[in-house]
């Protein structure tokens, strides 16, 4: 059976997209290339599904969250804060996993941050 070898890429619908994709290079470090490719570093991806009346993605209007990988979860929540970004003030420990933080972007997507243990 042939299968998937990882995410090839995530895709979003935005009001004004070169004010949302200037957010995520300015505020995250996203930094894309003219064709919005980003050369990520190697490591593990989670694909889980949640019940349809999860809260866990903030609005039940969103249907899908994106997860990015940090190397400081502290670090980067109080980057964040400083460039003005809606932080959640609460942070997840999972042990054996790693720690969990979350941000809201301008046009209103729930995005969680995530420091594996």
């Amino acid at each position: 059976m042939e299968h998937v070898l990882g995410i090839g890429g995530y895709f979003m619908r935005a009001a004004d997209p070169a004010a949302l994709s200037a957010w995520y290079r300015d505020r995250l470090g996203l930094d894309v290339d003219e064709s919005g490719l980003w050369r990520q570093d190697g490591g593990p991806t989670v694909f889980a599904t949640f019940d349809a009346e999860t809260d866990y993605f903030g609005s039940r209007a969103q249907r899908t969250m994106v997860n990015f990988r940090v190397r400081d979860l502290d670090a980067m929540l109080a980057q964040l804060r400083a460039g003005g970004a809606d932080v959640a003030e609460e942070t997840q420990d999972m042990e054996g996993v790693g720690r969990f933080g979350w941000v809201t972007d301008p046009e209103g997507n729930r995005i969680e941050l995530w420091q594996p243990a």
